[in-house]
């Protein structure tokens, strides 16, 4: 798969003092993103709220687009890291218990800045490296759900893999969906109901 230089960084930092910059920029960047959406999130603004140069700026990224991709890819790690810590150990011992370790895994993903997480899920760039990781995190949560499904005999859906592609994509597309909204929602009653809702889809 060949990498679109467009979006991606120019340099990977190799020291200290440059990493430093990198990450002041990202972080920059979530924030002018968040409060100017992506359209008026110009790399100018940017650079003003990291205090580098523009010209600073573009020996890291190319434009804003490389810039917003990595923070969506960044995000993607975070998502995949939380899933694996919240997973790893005993299990539930029921599978009510399973799901709630999952929608607890799918809001903690989406609580740091739900505003910025609106702008990369609806306009991060589209690179075709975005999509394989998207593909490839996909494939791998949904096989790992239907495992785990499969260890609980309470579980009565007969077609477990269709079973974990629904949970996990309804899990994603709520959770996003309500906690990226301007109005507040109560999290733990969101976190019930889903519960609630999965739990009787498996089992009755």
């Amino acid at each position: 798969m060949s990498r679109d230089p467009r979006l991606h960084p120019r340099k990977q930092p190799r020291q200290v003092r440059a990493e430093l910059t990198r990450r002041r920029i990202l972080e920059a960047a979530a924030q002018v993103f968040t409060e100017y959406g992506y359209a008026a999130g110009t790399t100018n603004r940017i650079a003003e709220y990291a205090g580098v140069s523009i010209g600073s700026l573009y020996q890291y990224y190319p434009n804003k687009d490389a810039i917003l991709l990595e923070l969506m890819l960044a995000h993607l790690d975070s998502g995949e890291e939380e899933a694996t810590r919240r997973q790893t150990g005993e299990l539930p011992g029921t599978a009510e218990g399973l799901m709630r370790l999952f929608v607890q895994a799918a809001i903690a993903n989406h609580l740091e800045d739900p505003r910025l997480l609106r702008v990369m899920v609806e306009q991060a760039p589209r690179s075709p490296e975005l999509l394989q990781r998207v593909y490839q995190f996909k494939n791998e949560r949904n096989a790992h759900t239907r495992d785990l499904l499969r260890r609980y005999r309470e579980v009565r859906v007969s077609d477990l893999e269709t079973a974990a592609r629904i949970i996990n994509a309804t899990i994603e597309l709520v959770v996003h969906q309500v906690v990226a909204e301007h109005e507040p929602i109560d999290l733990q009653r969101l976190e019930d109901e889903l519960v609630a809702m999965f739990t009787r889809y498996l089992t009755a």
